[in-house]
């Protein structure tokens, strides 16, 4: 017997599904930050974890993972040495295919064929499949890159709040929102910019999508700033021969309002999730339907 399974281990979480020859889920996973930047000890001790739980939801004995074949998808694995790193891990498995975790998304989209997907997160990357060879066009990380991402607004709500404490810009509502955070203080808002991650940044994006809507004169500038990006980024996408694009990631649902309708028409739905692509690249292959 052969179990296959699929892993999409990104920098917030790690889930793991295990599914049967017939594609019936059959035990799944679910752990903290996977990527590759916490360092291999760390990564396969995660990874581990979710083997370890899909192996027991589905009642199976430790010894089965010799009989599982994976696909998984890691977050930073186009770091320099990570996927050579990877591959010389020992997870106990009968084999295991490794890509990373926008090109898992990109094969569940469109269920292991041809199209790309545009991932507004906390980051932004376009993922895209032609021909069958897969590439990705952006996401090289905040902040020189990331346009139209939650870190992006929120890096951009920032800079508007700071130009209006000390005057150089209106003190909108969104200004006095951001700034209240910080007890309307720049010494205090440098001290929180010193250790802030992306994903701070990202959490201040709900707040600037919430005053754009509100018809804040800053925020509906810079969403409708970051929407001129990922304008441009489904522009290219097709430019490069992608026959299909859907859009995914948190931030999609709230930026697609603010896309022309001409671009809204070009998008498409996505078929699956990224633990479906995971699986795809396990080779695991659905059964034709009736």
């Amino acid at each position: 017997m052969t179990w296959y399974l699929g892993v999409d281990a990104g920098g917030s979480h790690c889930r793991a599904r295990l599914v049967d020859d017939t594609g019936l889920v059959i035990g799944t996973g679910h752990a903290g930050p996977a990527n590759t930047r916490i360092g291999m000890d760390r990564l396969r001790s995660v990874l581990d974890d979710v083997i370890g739980k899909a192996l027991e939801e589905a009642g199976l004995a430790p010894d089965a993972r010799g009989q599982i074949v994976a696909g998984m998808g890691i977050a930073g694995l186009s770091r320099p040495g990570s996927a050579e790193a990877l591959r010389g891990l020992d997870l106990g498995l009968a084999s295991a295919n490794f890509a990373t975790d926008a090109a898992i998304a990109n094969l569940g989209a469109h269920r292991g064929g041809d199209g790309a997907t545009l991932i507004l997160g906390t980051g932004s990357i376009a993922q895209l499949r032609v021909g069958g060879t897969d590439f990705a066009i952006g996401g090289y990380g905040f902040p020189i890159s990331d346009e139209g991402s939650g870190a992006a607004l929120g890096l951009s709500a920032m800079r508007h709040a700071l130009r209006a404490l000390d005057g150089r810009t209106t003190r909108t509502p969104l200004a006095l929102a951001i700034a209240a955070r910080f007890g309307h203080a720049i010494p205090q808002a440098i001290a929180w910019m010193d250790r802030a991650a992306p994903g701070d940044y990202a959490a201040l994006a709900p707040i600037v999508i919430q005053y754009a809507q509100a018809d804040d004169p800053i925020a509906r500038s810079i969403v409708e700033d970051a929407a001129g990006h990922v304008e441009r980024f489904i522009e290219t996408i097709f430019e490069r021969g992608a026959p299909a694009c859907a859009l995914l990631g948190g931030l999609a649902p709230h930026l697609r309002p603010w896309l022309r309708a001409r671009t809204v028409a070009q998008l498409s739905e996505s078929l699956g999730d990224a633990l479906d692509g995971a699986l795809f690249l396990a080779g695991f292959v659905p059964p034709a339907a009736d």
